[in-house]
């Protein structure tokens, strides 16, 4: 990592744009960013606020003042692992933008995998068109919920967090990506207070070991809320009261679960156990594109 007194001496002044990609990628490798090139060309377009479309066509305007100076705040930003993403506030999730703040988990790639499977779900039960009802456990930004709404567009849903700063955040995107008529947000803590039943449980729960948080990489540790993190002593606080709870809530339909790696067969066991053994539940698996088990599905009609 660059040592702090370096980076503020790092200046961009009186570069031309072209020069400050290749001196930002420098700072960045020095600092042990993988992609150092990627995110510094992320970062030079934001902060001349162009496309990237005009950095190839201007590769020799000169940064004025002012974006030098913004471009020396990224970098010093993002040289201490702060994630693009959060330099940036959005997130680009499932072909839409969700903006996203210190409150919010960082939706991530593999978190699409609970959309696919909750789409080909749909599929397989003609939900595409059908005006049902879905509940994110643990919305943060909202991009679970908000996503599936534009994909089903009679669908309704509610959103439940225990931050209400996240809920703010989740509710800005509902209403800036059209959805937000169809959307509720809440403050509850798993499915406590949920009044009502779905046709589909979704939800990205905190499932890291409390003992291993430290062990993460620094963009994941240092900046994504710890509280969107923390699963218990074993990771799978949030699936065992899930599962407790999950009839009432979805009589008739499916809860998606994304899992960590290497998690998907106790949260399997989890749900049968709570299904009891005379009524097993259909349970599905989805492949992120590392190909981890990401998704775990339960079919909650077998419940007693």
């Amino acid at each position: 990592m660059v040592p702090d007194a370096d980076m503020e001496a790092v200046s961009f002044a009186g570069l031309a744009a072209r020069e400050a990609a290749a001196a930002l990628t420098r700072v960045l490798d020095a600092a042990g960013i993988e992609g150092a090139a990627r995110d510094a060309r992320l970062l030079l377009i934001e902060a001349l606020g162009i496309s990237a479309t005009d950095l190839v066509r201007e590769p020799m305007r000169r940064l004025s003042d002012g974006e030098a100076q913004r471009l020396a705040e990224f970098a010093r930003r993002r040289a201490r692992h702060e994630p693009v993403s959060r330099i940036l506030g959005r997130r680009g999730f499932y072909g839409r933008t969700f903006r996203i703040t210190p409150a919010t988990l960082d939706p991530r790639p593999c978190t699409e995998t609970v959309i696919e499977a909750a789409l080909a779900i749909a599929d397989q039960e003609g939900w595409r068109d059908a005006p049902i009802r879905i509940l994110d456990v643990g919305t943060g930004s909202g991009a679970l919920l908000v996503t599936l709404l534009a994909e089903l567009p009679l669908a309704t849903g509610v959103g439940t967090d225990i931050s209400r700063a996240a809920l703010a955040v989740a509710q800005e995107n509902a209403e800036r990506l059209g959805v937000a008529s169809r959307a509720t947000f809440l403050e509850r803590r798993t499915l406590e207070g949920v009044e009502g039943t779905f046709h589909l449980l979704v939800s990205n729960p905190p499932y890291v070991a409390r003992g291993d948080i430290a062990a993460l990489e620094p963009e994941v540790r240092n900046f994504d809320p710890t509280a969107a993190l923390d699963g218990g002593a074993d990771g799978l606080d949030i699936y065992r009261a899930l599962a407790k709870d999950l009839k009432g809530c979805v009589p008739a339909g499916w809860a998606l679960l994304e899992v960590g790696a290497g998690q998907a067969a106790d949260v399997e066991s989890i749900f049968r156990r709570a299904a009891g053994s005379d009524a097993p539940p259909e349970v599905r698996l989805w492949k992120d594109l590392g190909q981890h088990t990401r998704c775990v599905a339960v079919r909650t009609q077998y419940y007693p």
